[in-house]
């Protein structure tokens, strides 16, 4: 009996697999997305913003950079998440000629912050030498940090606590904090109150191996106990995203960012990192991209997460990475005044919330419709789309229900859907896929690569989303004009 022959059948609860490429998952096969059913869906979207326009103006975003993207334990490794989001904001203020004393607040974002130094926003602000009466703060929305980051600044200036704010956000997950056992933990409180050291001894001789296990780190929700991957495995099979189109996706993320790269178009995007500890060597591109990227290299990977019957691999999700990355923000007046040229406008935004347990990753499918009717515009108003990709089952999901009138109808309770992304509009310059993703500095990324684009193409409005875990989506509307 051949290997093939004694296989189980797939489960029952799998679609029957298919081969549709991207253009067809997106278009045709748009209505296999996943829906609740007429009616069922809740009311998730908390909208902030319609016409964000403050005594001052509508909010500017000036200008931003980034640290190069590395990939986890190689170029990076010896710095911080201090370090990484000091950098970009270090070279941002000084590209801008900024008067330190007219920065009113500093918020970054970081999913996992350096033990000694929590509030990262704080420190970034003594790190890079700027006044120490500029209160610093710190956010945490997974993916979507240096977003709510931005919006947090944002917030800030229209209703008039300051005129300019300094965002951003960092991640080092090559120095990602090992925890150690719940065990190995109480015997060290207890090991630090001892007198004695008969005392002492007692508690050391409480100690079993099984306590000196250190507890791995894991990227999973708290409520579900699933991974990302897992969950992203999931949308896959429930919203029925063929391999072959993950892996078009991921191509499409290499092929783009590394032409993107080898014609300078990151150059300005980027700042130079001379790294810990000698100083003594120059990064100053992201070493994730694979320009010699190919559909028969990733077409050989395996699952991850799914072994058996998965689509996600190495190839179609995004690495773990380290970097950072600084916006600067002002209100439209205080940037007339002081000579700057914005890169655009924040126009909308809109964060939505779903349950962890269903569709984790799909929060974007439901943020993008409200940015869009805040900023009273359709997705057909949008020259330019920029999409955090965390994995390719992600993106695909995301625009699958952009184009479901299934989904319209269904989950939205709208008579028609947000329509189909333009893959030639859509992530022009890769995506993280290619690009990598530092939890906490992907979404200013994303910002500063739209607003970039759309200034290199001499257009004006963009759409970005980042999905994040705990199941929240992020959608902004930006302007040039």
């Amino acid at each position: 009996m051949s290997d093939s022959a004694s296989q189980p059948p797939p489960p029952t609860y799998l679609p029957a697999p298919n081969d549709a490429p991207a253009g067809e998952e997106i278009g045709a096969r748009a209505n296999t997305v996943w829906t609740r059913g007429p009616g069922a869906a809740p009311a998730v979207v908390g909208l902030v913003g319609k016409g964000l326009r403050g005594a001052a103006g509508r909010v500017a975003i000036v200008d931003g950079c980034r640290t190069p993207f590395s990939r986890s334990g190689t170029d990076l490794s010896e710095m911080d998440v201090v370090d990484l989001a000091s950098v970009a904001a270090s070279e941002l203020v000084q590209r801008n000629a900024v008067d330190p004393r007219e920065i009113g607040l500093a918020v970054f974002g970081c999913v996992v912050p350096a033990l000694d130094a929590p509030n990262l926003g704080r420190e970034v602000v003594l790190r890079a030498g700027l006044p120490a009466t500029i209160p610093g703060t710190t956010v945490n929305l997974a993916c979507a940090s240096s977003n709510r980051a931005i919006t947090t600044g944002a917030e800030a200036i229209l209703t008039g606590q300051c005129e300019v704010v300094l965002a951003g956000g960092a991640e080092s997950l090559t120095n990602v904090p090992i925890q150690v056992s719940k065990g190995a933990a109480r015997r060290l409180v207890e090991l630090g109150k001892a007198k004695t050291l008969g005392q002492r001894l007692g508690v050391i001789s409480r100690v079993r191996p099984r306590d000196l296990v250190p507890v791995p780190p894991a990227i999973a929700e708290y409520t579900t106990g699933k991974s990302m991957g897992q969950s992203a495995e999931k949308m896959a099979q429930e919203n029925d995203v063929s391999r072959r189109a993950q892996d078009e996706i991921a191509l499409m993320s290499h092929r783009r960012a590394a032409a993107a790269a080898a014609e300078g178009r990151f150059a300005g995007q980027i700042a130079m990192v001379f790294p810990l500890p000698g100083y003594d060597r120059a990064v100053t591109t992201d070493n994730g991209v694979r320009a010699d990227s190919s559909p028969e290299a990733l077409a050989k990977l395996r699952p991850v997460f799914d072994k058996r019957y998965g689509t996600i691999t190495a190839g179609n999700a995004s690495p773990l990475t380290d970097g950072g990355s600084a916006v600067l923000l002002m209100s439209e007046e205080k940037a007339r005044a002081l000579g700057h040229a914005p890169l655009g406008y924040i126009r909308s935004w809109a964060y939505a919330a779903l349950d962890p347990a269903g569709q984790l990753l799909q929060g974007p499918a439901y943020a993008a419709p409200a940015a869009l009717d805040a900023a009273g515009m359709k997705l057909g108003d949008i020259d330019l789309v920029e999409m955090h990709e965390a994995f390719a089952a992600q993106i695909l999901s995301n625009l699958k229900a952009f184009a479901s009138k299934k989904f319209a109808r269904d989950e939205l309770g709208r008579s028609a859907p947000l329509g189909e992304v333009d893959l030639d509009r859509c992530n022009v310059n890769g995506g993280s896929i290619a690009i990598g993703h530092p939890f906490g500095a992907t979404g200013a990324r994303v910002t500063i690569q739209l607003l970039r684009e759309l200034e290199r193409r001499g257009l004006d409005t963009g759409l970005l989303t980042v999905c994040a875990a705990g199941a929240v989506g992020l959608a902004m509307v930006v302007e040039r004009e």
